[in-house]
């Protein structure tokens, strides 16, 4: 997330300096740089909530065919 909020703050230095295209790339590095972070914490939060579901003793329950009886 630093590294995303310091290439933003980068690129803001470079558009006033009017080379804009330094600026995008380094802007886009630091979009990239917050969406793999987003992934990661989006990663953890569903391990999470999978290691609750099976702590809480949820699992599927096998399918039973109603044609059967």
């Amino acid at each position: 997330m630093i590294v995303a909020a310091v290439a933003i703050v980068l690129a803001g230095v470079f558009l006033l300096r009017r080379d804009f295209d330094t600026a995008f790339v380094i802007a886009a590095l630091g979009m990239v740089a917050w969406f793999l972070n987003y992934r990661a914490q989006m990663k953890e939060i569903t391990a999470a909530a999978d290691r609750e579901e099976k702590n809480n003793g949820y699992e599927e329950e096998p399918y039973e065919d109603l044609d059967d009886e």
